[in-house]
């Protein structure tokens, strides 16, 4: 099914006002695409903020509101986005975006679906226990987004090994941003360490913010940017395998979302009294220095053998975790 050029140029516009209103970083990130990739990406952004924004009852990620009724609001992004993978108009623009993308890229309803389960989780006040659980969280809301701008990228839905580097990417991503924003997140009544991490370190549940935790607290957020290195370094690995473009992206956004976890790293116990950013000036060096690598294209894999992929993050899963 083919789409009238000029509604597919209202959707990208529509697209592109979304990512500019709700992400300057992944919109700045964007320029470095060609057009085509560019655009899509714009189309897949926009159908992930409005499902965020239906299933947290806000408005580009404004304040939550009630949380009621989250099963309805599941429903309602579950039956939208079978009939944008179905072909059929929705009514809401970023789902008809999504519709356009996946018929123009091979996007399939599974991959959408593991990016729902990650707005399930948020919107149902889920709390990870263990490592795992949370490896599952940074799953489903980040590591599953990457693997479908990895196919929106050119990679082929059936390279599995590319796609298991694609959520590496994610996971790092996410992993930086539970590392910055744990006092935010807080504030918000959302906890996203494992609580065996705070049993570890003998802190009362609902305490781990407070003033006299901040030393454990640095701890935990240095174990988090360890995972970041390392799903970074795995992701580096499959960039190499992407055409000039977006593989200049997606080495500056790694370096982008590594550089802010480093930075909570070093902060030590201050990484919470402000926000942990990156900015302007330090961006584009770290996305100079990614166009060298890119231009090079000879990344060091990661210190110790990759032997996880997506399937040791989805729930259920029939092989033991090895991440």
């Amino acid at each position: 099914m083919t789409v009238d050029p000029e509604r597919r140029a209202a959707l990208v516009d529509h697209a592109h006002r979304v990512i500019k209103h709700g992400s300057h970083s992944f919109s700045a990130a964007s320029r470095l695409f060609d057009e085509e990739t560019r655009e899509r990406a714009w189309l897949l952004y926009a159908w992930c903020r409005q499902c965020d924004d239906i299933a947290d009852n806000q408005v580009m990620g404004g304040e939550l509101g009630d949380q009621s009724d989250l099963e309805q609001r599941l429903a309602l992004i579950r039956s939208l986005t079978d009939k944008a993978f179905a072909g059929e108009p929705t009514g809401d623009p970023s789902f008809d975006a999504l519709g356009v993308v996946s018929r123009e890229c091979g996007l399939t309803r599974a991959m959408a679906e593991d990016v729902i389960a990650g707005f399930a989780l948020d919107a149902d006040d889920w709390r990870p226990r263990t490592k795992a659980d949370m490896m599952r969280y940074c799953y489903h809301v980040a590591g599953a987004v990457g693997v479908m701008m990895a196919v929106v990228m050119g990679v082929d839905p059936r390279d599995q090994d590319t796609l298991d580097r694609a959520c590496d990417l994610g996971l790092a991503f996410q992993l930086s941003n539970i590392a910055r924003d744990i006092v935010e997140d807080d504030a918000a009544g959302r906890c996203y360490l494992p609580a065996m991490w705070l049993v570890e370190q003998d802190i009362e549940p609902g305490q781990h913010t407070k003033p006299h935790h901040r030393e454990e607290l640095a701890e935990m957020a240095a174990r988090l940017v360890h995972l970041v290195e390392k799903h970074e370094a795995a992701a580096r690995v499959g960039a190499a395998r992407l055409p000039f473009r977006s593989r200049w992206a997606v080495l500056s956004a790694a370096r982008i979302y590594g550089a802010i976890g480093r930075k909570v790293r070093a902060r030590g116990t201050e990484a919470w009294n402000s926000r942990t950013y990156v900015p302007r000036w330090e961006k584009a060096w770290h996305g100079a220095r990614a166009f060298l690598s890119a231009a090079i294209n000879r990344e060091k894999p990661p210190a110790d053998p990759i032997t996880w992929g997506i399937a040791d993050f989805r729930p259920n899963s029939a092989t033991p975790s090895k991440a």
